[in-house]
């Protein structure tokens, strides 16, 4: 009965408030505002303030959302330990025991022979820092690529 008596309150403050927008010449701001006061009648006209009434009100209803509230908090904390540990116990063992299988089993590893590496050329003077020798190999680059 309160619930239902504010709403009508409120809904008649707003459709003032719209009535006065209109008076200023904002006339698209009155029909807005005229809509969201007619909104808390239509709550009232459809029984959903009374249902919130009741459920705000009641001590079961807010015993089952702190049931519910438990439940959630639960299910998180299950679902960040087992991210946090890799999985559950069944995929961990799933995991564990298969090993990917080769391509083809029978082959044997391709043999390389032992890893040799170029010779290192031999130490020799340093060159002498000559222009045209920078420029040799500069030139040879260009002729390479036929510039």
């Amino acid at each position: 009965m309160i619930a239902e008596t504010v709403c009508s309150a409120v809904s008649a403050a707003g459709l003032g408030i719209a009535v006065v927008t209109a008076y200023r010449k904002r006339y698209l701001a009155a029909v807005r505002i005229a809509a969201y006061s007619l909104v808390p009648v239509g709550l009232v006209m459809t029984g959903v303030v009374g249902w919130l009434a009741d459920t705000a009100f009641s001590p079961t209803a807010w015993a089952g959302f702190g049931v519910l509230g438990a439940a959630w908090a639960l299910f998180a904390s299950s679902r960040a330990v087992e991210r946090r540990r890799g999985g559950t116990r069944a995929q961990r063992k799933a995991a564990r025991g298969a090993r990917p299988d080769a391509v083809a089993p029978a082959a044997s590893a391709p043999s390389l022979g032992p890893a040799t590496r170029p010779a290192a050329p031999p130490a020799t003077a340093p060159r002498a820092t000559d222009s045209a020798d920078d420029f040799s190999d500069i030139e040879a680059i260009l002729k390479k690529h036929g510039i």
